[in-house]
């Protein structure tokens, strides 16, 4: 059992789980979505706005810090919360998916992961033990193990022998930990074989992480696989600590996984829909480059009462996407992040009270 997590409650006809997390900058309420600040920002979005909006919890990136400006410049500036000015909580991802990305520009060693640099092709080496040095150096609240996130059409040998280095490079991660304050998830992997996900977590589990994330999905399987290996982990996922599943972010796909019993979720598919013009409402999807707005006086959603639907009109919100204004995509951005945490408010409320009626109605609302 985890000392920093808790169980309010569980829903009676599902897996959902209303909890408490605490950390060392602020107790977060579970289920929870957790913004995408990569490189220390939420893309066209000010730390007051989040905080406003009700953002309990951001994520930053080890890859792309550790890359710029430096782990060590950002220790010596006081840490990621003075640099970013967020006195929030805040969960560094390990960089393992940046890595994946890279494709050619990277190889899988049992050390670690080596890859050149997007930024200026230099050669780097991100070992179990340097992401634990990098993200003490941070001081985020949350820490994330190395992993390997695996393809989603890796051949079964290759799942194999990556999730069993993933294991063993957690356990190196918990050797070198220096910070107890700073809290450490552990990470399953096991691609869509459900034996090697109940292996990993069989292994992993009995270590002593303060939560557990499932990776490697939402990286290209399909809905099905998503909804099937997801629920299946998250079932075998022990009950007294924080799951998070990563980089899951369709609202609907949300909210089928935390009626599966999952806690946290990340991802950037909020703020980047809304730079490129797509906007969530409680009535499906809106293409704001779409012409038909362009003399729209009605808000984006008049049931949302975000500052955006609370002073602007959809003739405006398209206007401000075809001129390129900056504007385009703050506004965008906070209607689309208020809405994920009303989402959540409202899984959590489902949860609370027992009104399992109000979960098929949120997946077809957000869908």
């Amino acid at each position: 059992m985890s000392t920093h997590f808790s169980v309010l409650k569980n829903d009676s006809n599902s897996g959902a789980r209303l909890g408490r997390l605490v950390t060392a900058h602020g107790v977060i309420e579970t289920p929870c979505f957790m913004p995408v600040g990569t490189q220390g920002t939420v893309k066209a979005m000010l730390p007051r706005d989040l905080k406003d909006l009700g953002c309990q919890i951001l994520l930053a990136n080890t890859y792309h810090l550790y890359l710029r400006p430096g782990h060590e410049l950002i220790r010596n500036l006081g840490g990621l919360h003075r640099f970013m000015a967020w006195n929030g909580p805040i969960l560094t991802d390990r960089g393992g998916y940046q890595v994946f990305s890279l494709g050619a520009m990277r190889k899988i060693l049992e050390d670690g992961a080596r890859f050149q640099s997007h930024l200026d092709g230099s050669s780097h080496l991100l070992t179990p033990e340097k992401t634990v040095e990098i993200q003490e150096a941070l001081g985020s609240d949350i820490a994330m193990v190395l992993d390997e996130c695996i393809p989603h059409d890796a051949t079964r040998d290759y799942v194999q022998t990556s999730t069993e280095r993933t294991v063993r490079w957690a356990e190196r991660c918990l050797r070198v930990r220096r910070k107890p304050e700073q809290l450490m998830f552990g990470i399953v992997q096991g691609g869509l074989f459900e034996d090697l996900r109940r292996w990993c977590v069989d292994t992993m589990t009995p270590m002593p992480f303060d939560g557990f994330a499932v990776g490697g999905l939402g990286v290209g399987e399909s809905e099905e696989q998503l909804n099937q290996i997801g629920g299946f982990t998250a079932g075998l996922l022990p009950s007294g600590r924080p799951r998070y599943l990563m980089g899951v972010g369709r609202p609907q796909d949300i909210v089928k996984a935390a009626r599966a019993g999952f806690d946290m979720f990340d991802c950037v598919i909020p703020t980047r829909n809304a730079r490129n013009g797509t906007l969530f409402t409680w009535h499906g999807k809106i293409n704001i480059k779409r012409a038909e707005f362009a003399a729209d006086l009605r808000p984006l959603d008049e049931t949302c009462d975000c500052y955006c639907c609370g002073n602007f009109s959809r003739a405006y919100l398209r206007h401000l996407y075809m001129a390129g204004e900056i504007l385009s995509s703050q506004l965008n951005s906070l209607h689309n992040l208020y809405f994920y945490h009303r989402l959540m408010d409202k899984c959590r409320e489902a949860i609370r009270t027992g009104r399992s009626e109000l979960w098929p109605q949120l997946a077809e609302a957000s869908a």
